[in-house]
């Protein structure tokens, strides 16, 4: 396959027996550390529970019928810039919805989608009308999922977002719209910043602002839960991400070896980042938690994910060094964000605020945890940016 060849191939998901046989032989004679000191998360994943979780991995969990669910949605790869892009693609029936390009971060990936495809797609059937009806592009970052690996430096957000762009093009959309959150947030931002004169709007989940010098002079209520938010994360929530952004490459060797490993470094982010009330699972189950970490270690992904963060920290978003947003854009702000950004914080960076609302739950993986909710805010925000 030559870089930039135009040819979109379809792909289903298919992962021979050996490899559930080898993760399931992994898994059982995983050797495990102490237990935790404090009767908490606050060290990390506790190991009753660990132990637990991934026993039923290896005993229980079935991936095969994943595979078929998730196989349910086209799927397709098209080679950009020398790397194959894994993407799902479903259209409307209604011939007059909006192209949307709807994108993952980290630790999350297209499975985080697949509750809310059909009622884009098909709104009519839940409880919408036609004119919310979306063709929808989910595709997987590089280094994610069934994508491809950049094998060279440069794959950072920006060059991410003019791909996306091409990839919209290539799929026939000269006009679409663009949302994501987490990683997704700052690929559907830089969408915005460069402005290719493709994409019409954009939604962001996680708006990313710096605190204004008025809230962090004479903070009010919601000024105060964000700098709070902010706080908590850089004492004791963001050791990963300084992990990623400066060595991926030595954290990688333990995630590709473990699935014990790897399914811990993820477990803890859905503990901390989803509204669970104190245990994922009690908003996601363990099967759909499961689902998201077999994206990453299914096609060995701890390493090659973690580059992004070692490419993108600390560098601009924008083709031409801008960081501003001038294109329409809506803002949903669920409460358990890691932080909840304030309106005043995020018209700083987004010059174009049309549609914002907070909504009273939800977390960081609000498709995942609130599809429903999640599939309204995306139904209202276009609404208003597409009139």
């Amino acid at each position: 396959m030559t870089a930039n060849s135009s040819e979109i191939r379809t792909f289903e998901i298919d992962i021979p027996k050996e490899d559930i046989d080898e993760l399931r032989e992994r898994l059982l004679r995983a050797r495990y550390p102490e237990a935790e000191t404090p009767d908490d998360w606050s060290q990390g994943v506790p190991l009753k529970y660990h132990r637990e979780f991934c026993e039923y991995w290896a005993s229980e969990y079935d991936w095969y019928a994943t595979q078929a669910r998730l196989n349910r949605f086209s799927q397709f790869k098209t080679n950009i810039e020398g790397l194959d892009i894994h993407f799902v693609h479903v259209k409307s029936k209604h011939d007059d919805a909006r192209p949307i390009i709807i994108t993952h971060g980290w630790p999350g990936s297209i499975v985080e989608f697949h509750k809310i495809l059909e009622p884009l797609t098909d709104p009519l059937a839940h409880g919408g009308q036609a004119e919310d009806a979306f063709h929808v592009v989910c595709p997987s970052l590089p280094g994610y999922g069934f994508s491809d690996k950049p094998t060279s430096t440069g794959w950072g957000v920006t060059k991410i977002a003019e791909v996306w762009d091409q990839l919209m093009v290539r799929l026939g959309y000269d006009k679409y719209y663009a949302q994501g959150g987490d990683w997704g947030s700052a690929v559907t931002t830089a969408i915005g910043i460069q402005n290719l004169g493709h994409c019409a709007a954009i939604h962001v989940n996680m708006p990313n602002a710096p605190a204004t010098k008025e809230a962090l002079s004479n903070p009010n209520e919601k000024d105060k839960r964000a700098l709070a938010g902010a706080q908590f994360y850089q004492q004791f929530d963001s050791g990963y991400s300084k992990q990623q952004s400066t060595r991926p490459q030595t954290l990688g060797y333990s995630l590709a070896d473990s699935p014990t490993g790897q399914a811990a470094w993820i477990l803890e982010k859905f503990y901390a980042w989803t509204d669970c009330d104190g245990h994922p699972e009690n908003i996601l189950s363990r099967d759909e938690l499961l689902d998201n970490i077999m994206f990453y270690w299914l096609n060995n992904c701890g390493a090659s994910s973690a580059r992004l963060y070692w490419e993108s920290f600390a560098k601009s978003f924008g083709s031409n060094g801008s960081n501003q947003v001038s294109l329409s854009t809506g803002c949903s702000i669920f409460p358990k964000e890691i932080v909840a950004t304030p309106r005043s914080w995020a018209e700083k960076r987004y010059n174009n605020i049309q549609y914002w609302n907070e909504l009273n739950k939800g977390g960081h993986f609000a498709a995942f945890e609130q599809p429903e909710l999640f599939v309204n805010e995306l139904r209202e925000c276009f609404k208003v940016l597409s009139s």
